[in-house]
C-alpha cells in the first residue's frame, strides 16, 4: 500500500470514528503539500464540515490529532483554513522507497482481458505532401497519449486514417503528368512524399499564374476561378477516379505508393507506429452507404439539387452537407465510413481523435451524426483538440511550399545535437557510432520533448535552438541527468557497492523530497490519462531530475562511508533513473546510458 493510500485510509477511519460518517478511502485524495507550508501531504477537509457541525479549522485539527495518535506514518500536522497538512514520519519514507524499488512496473497499471478498449487516431496525413512540423505535433501527441493510456491499464489500438483521395490528390497527379517528365523517386533522387509534394506546389503555382492571366483580361477573381481550365481538369480527374478510370487509378496508385514509402521512413525515424491503418479510398463508400441509410430512416434530408444534408438546428448548429449534388462525398462522409469500419473491426469503448483545434466544429458535428446513425460511442467520442505549432518566423503554408518538412527538421535537430554536444565536450573519447547514436537520441529527444512539454490545448512556437539547450526544461537536460545517474550506478557496481540494505537509515530533508517526488509518479500518470495531457508527464520528468540534481549536490553517494546510507542513496539513484526512463518512454523519448 502506497503512502497516499495509507493516509487516505487513515483519514477515512478518522472521519468515521469522529463524526460517524462512512467515507470511501478512494474519495480522499492527498496532494503534495505546497512548498510554503510545512508538511508532505495535504487533505482538504471541507467535505466533512457539515457532518461535524464545526468550522473547517476545527475539523482539520481533530482529524490531524486522530492521525498522530492512531497512524504511525503520521508525525505531525498543521491546519491552514480547510486544508490539513500532514508531516510523514521521516523513518517511514524508507518503506516507501523500498516499495517503489521492489515494483519494476512502478507508476503503470497492467492491461487485462477486462481492460477498456480505447482507439486513438492520429497522424491522418494527405498523400499530396510530406509530413511537416504540424504533423509532428499531432503524431507525437497521439503516440504519447496511446502510451499513457496503456500505462493507465487500457487496451489501446493506435490507428491512422490516410486521406488518399480527393481533389488535392488529383492536383498533384495532374501536375506530375504535365510538368515532371516522368520523374520517379529513383530517377530524381527525391524521397517519394517530397516528390509528390513538389507536384502539389507546382500545381498551385501554375494555377495562380492562370488566375492572374485571366484577371489581367478583365475577369474578377471569382470569374477567373470559374474559368480556370487547370482546376476544371483536376475536377475531371477526380470524377474519372470515382468512376474507376483504369489509367487514372494506375497513376493514383503509383504516386500514393511513393508517398507511403516516404511516410514509413519518417515514422520509423520518429519511433512511432500504428496497429491499424485505414484509407479514405476504402472507407468513403461505406460512408456514402451509411448516409443513404440515414436518409431512408429520415434522420437526414435530400434537397432539390440532389445533395444530402443533416439538419442540426435542434442541436444549436446549422445544416451540414454530407453528399454533394453530383453524389461525391465530403470529409464528414469519409469519417462516418471510417467509424463504421472501426466499429465492425473492434469493440470500441472509447474513440479518441487527435486533430487540431481548427476542426472543433467538425468533430462536434461528427459526434451528433454518429449518434443519430446508431453508433453507441458517438456521443462519447473524444476530440483531443490541440493547438497549432508555428516557427519563430510564423505560419506555414503547404500550397506555397513554405512548410518545414518533418524529415528536414529531424535532420537539423540531430545535427544541432551533435554540434552542441561536441562543443560541451560530451562526445569526447567516443567512437563515431557512439557519437551518431547519441546525436540521434538527443536530437530526437529535444524535438519530442519541446513539442510535448506544452499544454497540448495551447498554440505554441517551436524554437529548434532553445530545444537543444542542456540546461532548463529541455529533453537534453533530462537525458544528461539520466546518463549522470547511470554513470554513478556503474561506478558503484565496479566498486562492489550494494544498494539493498538501509532499514535503519532515517532520510534527511533532501532525500525525503526526492522520495516524495518519486511517490507522485503513479498519480501523475493517472492524471495525464484522465486529462489527455503528455505535458504532465514531461514536466514531471523535469521536476524529478531537478530534485535529483539537488540531492546529488547535497548528498554524497560514492564518497559516503556509512554503508547503509550509501546503499539508500544508491537505491534512490537507481529508482530515479528507472522512473525517468519510464516517464520519457511514455513521451516516446529514448535516454542514453552514456553521455
Amino acid at each position: 500500500m502506497s503512502i497516499d493510500q495509507i493516509i487516505s485510509q487513515a483519514v477515512a477511519n478518522a472521519v468515521e470514528n469522529l463524526y460517524g460518517v462512512t467515507v470511501d478511502p478512494a474519495s480522499v485524495n492527498p496532494q503534495a503539500t505546497r512548498k510554503e507550508f510545512e508538511g508532505n501531504l495535504t487533505v482538504m477537509v471541507f467535505p466533512w464540515v457539515k457532518a461535524a457541525r464545526k468550522a473547517p479549522e476545527a475539523v482539520g485539527t481533530e482529524i490531524g490529532q486522530y492521525l498522530v495518535e492512531n497512524e504511525p506514518a503520521v508525525a505531525a500536522f498543521n491546519v491552514v483554513k480547510g486544508f490539513l497538512n500532514i508531516v510523514i514520519t521521516p523513518s517511514y519514507w524508507n518503506s516507501v522507497l523500498s516499495a517503489i524499488a521492489d515494483d519494476e512496473n512502478f507508476g503503470t497499471s497492467p492491461v487485462t482481458e477486462n481492460s477498456p478498449l480505447v482507439m486513438v487516431e492520429y497522424s491522418s496525413p494527405n498523400t499530396n505532401k510530406p509530413l511537416h512540423l504540424g504533423h509532428l505535433r499531432n503524431i507525437l501527441l497521439g503516440a504519447s497519449l496511446s502510451a499513457i493510456l496503456k500505462a493507465c491499464g487500457n487496451n489501446v489500438v493506435r490507428t491512422n486514417i490516410v486521406n488518399d483521395r480527393g481533389i488535392h490528390i488529383c492536383k498533384s497527379m495532374l501536375a506530375w503528368q504535365r510538368w515532371f517528365n516522368g520523374a520517379t523517386p529513383e530517377s530524381s533522387g527525391i524521397k517519394g512524399d517530397h516528390l509528390v509534394g513538389d507536384c502539389y506546389v507546382a500545381f498551385d503555382r501554375h494555377y495562380k499564374e492562370e488566375l492572374a492571366e485571366l484577371q489581367a483580361k478583365g475577369m474578377t477573381e471569382e470569374q477567373a476561378k470559374e474559368a480556370s481550365t487547370l482546376m476544371a481538369d483536376a475536377r475531371a480527374m477526380l470524377r474519372a477516379w470515382e468512376e474507376g478510370d483504369p489509367q487514372v487509378r494506375q497513376l493514383w496508385e503509383m504516386m500514393n505508393n511513393w508517398v507511403y514509402a516516404g511516410f514509413d521512413t519518417t515514422y520509423q525515424r520518429m519511433g512511432v507506429g500504428f496497429d491499424k491503418i485505414y484509407y479514405e479510398s476504402k472507407t468513403y463508400l461505406d460512408g456514402k452507404a451509411k448516409v443513404l441509410e440515414g436518409l431512408e430512416k429520415g434522420v437526414l434530408e435530400r434537397r432539390e439539387d440532389g445533395s444530402v444534408w443533416a439538419d442540426l438546428s435542434a442541436d444549436g448548429l446549422d445544416s451540414k452537407l454530407l453528399l454533394r449534388s453530383d453524389g461525391t462525398s465530403v470529409y464528414m462522409t469519409q469519417d462516418i465510413g471510417t467509424a463504421k469500419q472501426r466499429f465492425d473491426d473492434y469493440a470500441i469503448d472509447k474513440m479518441i481523435y487527435v486533430v487540431g483545434n481548427e476542426q472543433n466544429y467538425h468533430f462536434q458535428v461528427l459526434s451528433i451524426l454518429l449518434d443519430r446513425l446508431g453508433f453507441s460511442w458517438g456521443k462519447s467520442l473524444v476530440h483531443f483538440s490541440y493547438g497549432m505549432v508555428e516557427l519563430p518566423e510564423g505560419k506555414m503554408k503547404s500550397r506555397e511550399g513554405t512548410v518545414v518538412d518533418a524529415d528536414d527538421l529531424m535532420a537539423e535537430m540531430v545535427n544541432n545535437a551533435r554540434e552542441v554536444s561536441a562543443e560541451l565536450g560530451k562526445l569526447d573519447g567516443l567512437s563515431e557510432k557512439e557519437i551518431a547514436d547519441i546525436a540521434e537520441t538527443v536530437g530526437m529527444g529535444a524535438l519530442k520533448y519541446f513539442l510535448l512539454k506544452v499544454d497540448p490545448r495551447k498554440n505554441m512556437t517551436f524554437n529548434p535552438k532553445e530545444s537543444i539547450d542542456f540546461n532548463g526544461n529541455t529533453g537534453p537536460f533530462i537525458q544528461y541527468t539520466y546518463a549522470r545517474i547511470r554513470s554513478v550506478l556503474r561506478r558503484a557496481e565496479e566498486a562492489g557497492y550494494s544498494h539493498d540494505n538501509f532499514d535503519e537509515v532515517v532520510p534527511n530533508e533532501r532525500e525525503i523530497a526526492l522520495i516524495q517526488r518519486l511517490n507522485d509518479f503513479p498519480s501523475v500518470v493517472a492524471e495525464a490519462g484522465r486529462n489527455y495531457s503528455p505535458a504532465l508527464i514531461a514536466n514531471y520528468a523535469y521536476d524529478l531530475v531537478k530534485e535529483y540534481n539537488q540531492f546529488y549536490h547535497d548528498c554524497p553517494i560514492l564518497r559516503e562511508e556509512n554503508k547503509e546510507l550509501r546503499s539508500m542513496r544508491l537505491t534512490l539513484s537507481n529508482v530515479t533513473a528507472r522512473t525517468v526512463k519510464t516517464a520519457m518512454g511514455l513521451l516516446g523519448i529514448n535516454v542514453p546510458e552514456r553521455m
